[in-house]
């Protein structure tokens, strides 16, 4: 069993959960009123390499973050000028936060809000714009083109972006011609090692493989590259030379000085100063 095989039915359950409490139809109708999505794309390509700042409770790779970081998270990302976007994790189960977090911590942010999920239904991305999301995931490694498709057409209509997700070659020919963000995860999801159980935590992430961030050349041209998992300061330096962006967070929320001085040292890192 590989972690999407445990991940993607308790994914599953709680969209039918979130289904019963609120219809498709009153979703849609709740998106009419939601703040105008801010520009994603645009901040993503402004300024030079930037990071989007991750918010989450924990990990199955890692476990626990350190609550402390993780309440601060929000505002120190806020203060950051290295910092272009927020993504947050919303699937409570494993990843410890939900849409609920996402609109508090939207609501506050002046900067666009990526809803980071294992998108798989129309409804999740119709939830993420009525909690104020400025885009959503969407991973080829779960789903066909054509869903991905049909799926980046909805992102398009309610104003929204999409960073795609791939890990391997062949999920890039998937891609859609309209794709405009594409991010390489680093992260083996269908390695039957490197994650951990319930309530446990690991010192170490093993279940990377950053070979493939040489995908980035193969990437489709034009298209702003993220480099996603396992980026820290030591290795954010040499990314910087074939992608855009990078997406952290563990390495920010598990810091024991705290989310400030771990942005401090990307920023050092990215400045050629020693940290």
């Amino acid at each position: 069993m590989t972690i999407l095989d445990r991940i993607l039915p308790d994914v599953r359950r709680e969209l039918d959960a979130a289904r019963e409490v609120m219809p498709l139809d009153e979703l849609k109708r709740q998106t009419a009123s939601a703040p105008a999505p801010r520009d994603f794309a645009g901040v993503l390509t402004a300024d030079g390499f930037g990071l989007i700042a991750e918010i989450k409770g924990r990990s199955p790779s890692m476990g626990e973050m350190r609550a402390e970081n993780v309440a601060a998270a929000a505002a120190a990302y806020e203060a950051e000028p290295l910092v272009r976007a927020v993504s947050v994790l919303t699937n409570r189960t494993h990843f410890g936060l939900g849409l609920d977090d996402l609109r508090r911590i939207a609501a506050a942010s002046s900067k666009p809000v990526l809803r980071k999920d294992f998108i798989l239904d129309p409804y999740q991305v119709y939830a993420a714009r009525a909690a104020g999301a400025d885009a959503v995931l969407l991973m080829a490694n779960i789903l066909s083109a054509a869903q991905m498709r049909g799926l980046h057409e909805i992102v398009l209509e309610l104003g929204m972006e999409a960073l795609f997700e791939v890990h391997e070659a062949a999920e890039i020919d998937a891609l859609p011609g309209r794709a405009r963000i594409v991010g390489i995860n680093s992260r083996k999801f269908k390695s039957h090692r490197g994650f951990i159980g319930a309530g446990e935590n690991a010192e170490e992430d093993f279940s990377l493989d950053f070979a493939a961030f040489e995908l980035a050349e193969s990437l489709p041209a034009g298209c702003v590259r993220v480099a996603e998992s396992g980026v820290t300061p030591e290795t954010v330096a040499p990314l910087a030379r074939h992608f855009n962006m990078a997406l952290v967070g563990t390495s920010l929320l598990r810091d024991p000085r705290g989310v400030a001085a771990a942005l401090d040292d990307f920023a050092r890192a990215l400045a050629g100063s020693p940290a």
